[in-house]
């Protein structure tokens, strides 16, 4: 019961590698605790049962689950609808969910189909300002962390209204839903809590020609990343592991 199991949709495997490290990292996990599956190389199999796991970890993805179904190729499909399968059992359960980036459009669609689109809130690869709300201030998965603090973003979509149900926690400038809960204990964030100055360099090289900004700006864009001192969103991660490990 003490292993969380780390869903991946990144089809990248330099990204997913990364990506896998730094949660296992900055959520203070040895292998042995984890369970990964990529998705995007494997299905779930039929006979997991999420009682098997402390909790759920979803990483993040350079697909839009908002994007028209007839745009998205096999492999994006099969890791969407993945994940959504899962959803039903995780928020009618409680059971302790943590979605980053993607993971918050998998849940926002999940409870509210419409309420994910790039009408709004999107925002360019960099730093952001965020900002706990009262309620996060009061969020045991938040302990630990200033009320104002900076984290990584970078996405073409987001919750453009709360689901109902729906606690918000962290609030920032561009994007006002970068952190929420659903019950007690199924988690969201639109920030990437695991990602530091090293692992943005790694995504911005990888994910430079998938139109989240002008190629020719990526070495510029690395640059103002390592002049951002990153570490407050990894205490969530951190906080995760402890309160369900």
């Amino acid at each position: 019961m003490n292993r969380f199991l780390i869903l991946q949709l990144r089809p990248e495997t330099p990204a997913s590698d990364n990506e896998f490290a730094a949660f296992l990292d900055k959520g203070g996990l040895s292998a042995d605790r984890v369970h990964r599956v990529r998705l995007d190389q494997e299905s779930l199999p039929d006979t997991l049962d999420l009682d098997d796991y402390a909790g759920i970890i979803v990483g993040g993805g350079p697909g839009c689950v908002s994007d028209p179904v007839e745009t998205k190729d096999v492999v994006e499909k099969r890791i969407e609808d993945s994940i959504l399968g899962l959803m039903p059992e995780i928020t009618t359960r409680d059971r302790p969910f943590l979605g980053c980036c993607y993971g918050i459009g998998i849940l926002g669609h999940h409870l509210a189909p419409g309420s994910v689109s790039k009408a709004r809130f999107g925002e360019p690869v960099g730093a952001t300002e965020c900002t706990i709300t009262a309620p996060g201030a009061k969020d045991a998965l938040l302990d630990g962390l200033p009320r104002a603090f900076r984290a990584f973003v970078g996405h073409k979509e987001a919750l453009q209204y709360l689901p109902e149900g729906v606690t918000h926690l962290i609030s920032s400038p561009a994007c006002p839903f970068q952190m929420l809960r659903y019950g007690e204990n199924v988690y969201a964030t639109q920030f990437h809590p695991e990602l530091d100055s090293d692992g943005l360099e790694t995504r911005i090289n990888i994910y430079k020609h998938r139109g989240y900004f002008p190629p020719d700006e990526a070495q510029a864009l690395i640059a103002r990343g390592h002049a951002e001192t990153i570490e407050a969103p990894a205490r969530i991660l951190r906080n995760f592991v402890t309160r369900y490990g």
